[in-house]
C-alpha cells in the first residue's frame, strides 16, 4: 500500500518595491490604502485596499522614501506618521 505526502501549501510571495526582491507575503511589511482613502500598516494582510509590501530592512525604506515609490504605487500622499511607524515596527524587528 503506497502512503501519498500531503501536497505542501503554496506560500504567498510578493515583491518590495525597495529592492525589488521577492520574499514570504509573512516577512514583507505590507501598507494599504483603504477604499476610503485611508493609509495604514496591516500587520495582518487581510485589510480590503490598494497594498505595497516593503522588506523589513531600513535600506528599502530609506529607498522607497527617498524615491517617493509608496506615493506612486499606492496613488495617493503618505503621511510622515506612516513613515514614522515602519522605522519604528523595522527597529523593533531587527532590520
Amino acid at each position: 500500500m503506497i502512503i501519498s505526502e500531503k501536497p505542501k501549501k503554496k506560500i504567498p510571495e510578493r515583491k518590495c518595491i525597495g529592492c525589488g526582491e521577492s520574499g514570504p507575503k509573512s516577512s514583507l511589511f505590507r501598507v494599504v490604502r483603504s477604499p476610503e482613502g485611508t493609509i495604514s500598516l496591516d500587520f495582518t494582510g487581510k485589510i480590503s485596499g490598494r497594498g505595497a509590501y516593503i522588506c523589513k530592512k531600513t535600506a528599502c525604506l530609506r529607498k522607497v522614501r527617498k524615491s517617493n515609490r509608496l506615493e506612486r504605487n499606492l496613488d495617493c500622499e503618505i503621511p510622515e506618521t506612516v513613515y514614522n511607524q515602519l522605522e519604528k515596527e523595522m527597529s523593533e524587528n531587527g532590520g
